[in-house]
């Protein structure tokens, strides 16, 4: 039995965005890479006292790690579209534990042919189920939805485990013409993002609200603009006549994503906010698109930073039914620990947050270990953790 505890935390952050800080928790203990108990350290003494790994938050804060719902992933720790490597385990120094496959799209030369397409997926959902980059869980093999494919093909593909998909990149004349594929990926149990917006690669084509409300997809992708906005009119249709989880992106409009998280939050929608960074694309690799973005939306609308946060943990949970995202117990242990960045006005993280600080990753723990300390892509934090045993190994500065 592996056992890590993360004690004396000066805030706990719960990813639920109705609760979104526990109260009167100061200490988190995780037993092979599930979270077992939350609670005061001097109520947790045994557990504590018997953890093989235990990281001291010195007063800083305590969150569940990120989770990216927007990511575009192939095969391996690489992006062809950026020509980059390494991204992945770059973006976890950003914080982010986890992401989601919104379709392996960059794939050279993809196919469109039905045997093509779920070979894809279904090679990509299992290669990354044996492959954790930096630490990191990803949800890949989401199946492009393509007019070739049948009910068969999706019934072959939930077989194979396949739970995403994506509509928006597929050979279809009208994008009104995907009806069918997206009724039958949800008859297998397949959650489906749709693209929204003008056209983001060539080749794609534009997808209006009046095509999203035929469509009826789980997830609008990148409601914001992905890079291109709906209208607001449009926006406000899908918001006040569907039920879709609304994807909110830093690829995007910010003056789009402001509004839409305003709107939702006064009108008792913010369940539906999902958040993810869209990338890479050719907005770039950004190993700190989700942390950013929480920072903007935070500062620009005046939300708690902690519901803003949990938009992008417990909330993107919930929509994909992902194991991760919450500080509780039966969740993965995937946490985050940070701090106000040095030199900031704010005393905390969520105060840096609020006034569109990036704060400073001091611990990142994926699956119950450990992975980093002192981030190689954030400030500075102004406190870091100290470690028991001592792992210099993972700070270049050997704290």
């Amino acid at each position: 039995m592996t056992t890590l505890a993360v004690v004396d935390a000066g805030t706990v952050l719960s990813g639920d965005h109705r609760t979104p800080l526990i109260a009167d928790a100061d200490t988190v203990v995780s037993e092979d890479g599930t979270i077992v108990a939350v609670g005061r350290r001097g109520d947790l003494a045994t557990l504590v006292d018997t953890a093989e790994v235990v990281i001291d938050a010195n007063g800083s804060t305590v969150a569940p790690g990120l989770i990216d719902s927007h990511c575009h992933v192939v095969l391996g720790d690489y992006t062809p579209r950026q020509k980059t490597v390494d991204f992945l385990a770059s973006y976890v120094h950003g914080g982010i534990t986890s992401v989601v496959s919104p379709g392996e799209i960059h794939a050279q030369g993809r196919p469109h042919d039905a045997t093509g397409v779920k070979a894809l997926a279904i090679a990509a959902m299992s290669c990354f189920r044996n492959f954790h980059p930096g630490g990191m869980t990803v949800h890949a093999g989401s199946v492009v939805l393509e007019p070739t494919l049948t009910d068969e093909d999706f019934a072959d593909l939930e077989k194979a485990g396949v739970r995403l998909a994506k509509f928006g990149f597929g050979l279809y004349e009208d994008p009104a013409d995907g009806y069918d594929q997206v009724r039958s990926a949800q008859a297998h149990g397949i959650t489906v993002m749709c693209h929204s917006g003008g056209a983001s690669i060539p080749g794609s084509k534009p997808i209006t609200p009046d095509h999203l409300l035929h469509l009826a997809p789980d997830v609008c992708g990148h409601v914001n603009g992905g890079p291109t906005s709906l209208s607001i009119e449009g926006v406000d249709k899908i918001i006040g006549e569907t039920s879709m989880a609304l994807q909110l992106v830093q690829a995007g409009n910010l003056r789009s994503a402001v509004r839409i998280l305003r709107k939702c939050h006064e009108e008792g929608r913010f369940d539906r906010i999902v958040i993810g960074s869209d990338t890479p694309t050719g907005t770039g690799v950004m190993p700190l698109g989700v942390i950013k973005t929480v920072a903007e939306l935070s500062s620009l609308s005046g939300i708690d930073p902690a519901q803003v946060w949990a938009a992008a943990t417990g909330n993107n949970a919930r929509t994909w039914d992902l194991a991760a995202g919450f500080i509780a117990p039966g969740a993965a242990a995937d946490l985050v620990i940070m701090d106000a960045p040095w030199g900031s006005t704010a005393p905390d993280a969520l105060g840096a947050l609020a006034i569109g600080d990036i704060p400073g990753i001091t611990a990142v723990v994926t699956q119950g270990v450990l992975r980093n300390l002192t981030s190689r892509n954030t400030p500075r934090a102004a406190r870091l953790v100290d470690v028991t045993p001592p792992m210099p190994h993972l700070s270049a500065a050997g704290h």
